[in-house]
């Protein structure tokens, strides 16, 4: 059920690549982008003529928005107000909220309609330009993915540090920071409802063929690393507070790590191969060593206020460890940033700001300390286990809307329709 069409790359030419993104706080791994469909040709002998217009009608102003901004909204944009004083990205994102209550109709009580129609979007990490499925589903789970990059992209635009009124070096304000965390939240909610709602509906010759931009596994590590960023900006806040207690500041550090592994183990064995799938691998490859050197730099600072020289010697070894994950984090962010499409680093703020001048100070000073008191026997030669906590921090419990009401009424006039029928038949 459910019939797939996938164009190679490079056949089409319909999947725009900008040269460079700009400044990348949050990477949106690009935004996959529907193309037309002609409801009234594969519903027509279906549904009432209003009822395929109303379709036709939203799901074309997606189609036109999406066109527009998707081949730019991945770049780097301080003003985001459209002609009509509204934000693009709000305004796409609510054509596609406006579409989803209509769409669920083709799939009510197992409806045979949610195959009639061929839905067809432009990939942007598969390698096929192009998939095309005739599962409504399939649409359904397109429409999710795009809100969440929506979301993320959003994300973006808050979190790159602007100049301040006073005339000091860019920074990101508190107001944004606690903004962009419900914005991660929400993202990974519509990436969990994606996971546990909709994929268990598609047939599992159709899961086997979804390009991979909306296989399970990039989903999930998509939902993972938005609460990973977000779980970051609560260890910049932390940072910022007076008071915020060490522990308070490495469980938030050791909980980033099980979010960026997770959603390292996710795509591990994808087939991301070209742009931004390449991309998307390095950009979570980057940010899960960058956890690491956090975690590692708050579990020694932990250990070094032990009063035994074993607690000592542990608190040398995370220390170190931080300074070695610190430096590879920093080979990591420039490998990500050169492989196309080209992007930049922003000025750096928050807990990466902080770190950068934290760990190379405090593990020298600290490795010098330990190692005058202590014989070279006593100092770790490997880093300690770090702590293992819950986490956290979780995805918002986004539930697809109710049928739109529009769609009860075309069963009371189908129904209708059908008892003329009947009494004519009888005549």
């Amino acid at each position: 059920m459910g019939c797939l069409v996938s164009t190679p790359k490079d056949t089409v030419g319909n999947r725009r690549r900008p040269a460079n993104i700009g400044e990348v706080s949050v990477y949106v791994p690009g935004l996959r982008i529907p193309k037309p469909v002609d409801f009234s040709q594969s519903l027509g002998d279906h549904l009432s003529k209003s009822l395929v217009e109303r379709l036709s009608a939203l799901r074309t102003r997606i189609v036109v928005m999406a066109g527009q901004e998707g081949p730019t909204i991945t770049r780097t944009r301080r003003k985001t107000a459209t002609q009509h004083g509204g934000s693009t990205l709000a305004d796409l994102q609510q054509a596609l909220e406006d579409y989803l209550p209509v769409l669920l109709g083709l799939m009510k009580d197992g409806s045979q309609l949610q195959h009639k129609v061929q839905f067809v979007w432009v990939n942007q990490e598969d390698d096929a330009e192009e998939t095309a499925m005739s599962n409504a589903w399939y649409e359904m789970l397109s429409i999710l993915h795009l809100m969440a990059m929506l979301s993320l992209s959003q994300a973006n635009l808050l979190l790159l540090p602007r100049t301040s009124s006073d005339g000091y070096q860019p920074k990101v304000t508190e107001e944004s920071r606690r903004a962009s965390i419900d914005i991660f939240i929400k993202a990974a909610g519509y990436l969990d409802c994606a996971v546990r709602h909709v994929h268990p509906q598609l047939p599992t010759e159709l899961k086997r063929n979804l390009p991979v931009d909306l296989a399970e596994g990039v989903l999930r590590a998509l939902c993972l690393q938005a609460l990973g960023q977000g779980v970051d900006i609560q260890l910049g806040m932390a940072i910022d507070s007076t008071k915020a207690t060490l522990a308070v500041k490495r469980r938030l550090a050791c909980e980033m790590v099980k979010y960026w592994q997770q959603a390292q183990d996710n795509i591990m064995n994808l087939p991301l191969l070209n742009g931004w799938g390449e991309k998307h691998r390095l950009f979570v490859k980057w940010k899960y060593v960058e956890a690491k050197a956090a975690a590692y730099y708050y579990h020694g600072l932990i250990l070094d206020e032990g009063n035994t020289e074993k607690f000592h010697g542990m608190a040398v070894a995370a220390l170190q460890a931080a300074d070695e994950y610190f430096k590879e984090s920093k080979k990591a962010c420039d490998a990500f940033h050169a492989a196309p499409p080209l992007s930049r680093n922003p000025p750096l703020w928050g807990t990466m700001k902080y770190l950068s001048e934290k760990i190379p100070k405090d593990t020298s000073s600290k490795v010098r300390i330990n190692r005058d008191l202590y014989s070279h026997e006593k100092i770790m030669e490997t880093a300690p286990t770090l702590p293992d906590f819950a986490l956290a921090l979780k995805p918002d419990e986004y539930q697809l809307p109710p049928v739109d009401p529009s769609w009860n009424m075309e069963h009371m006039n189908k129904g209708q329709t059908g008892s003329n029928q009947l009494r004519n038949d009888r005549r």
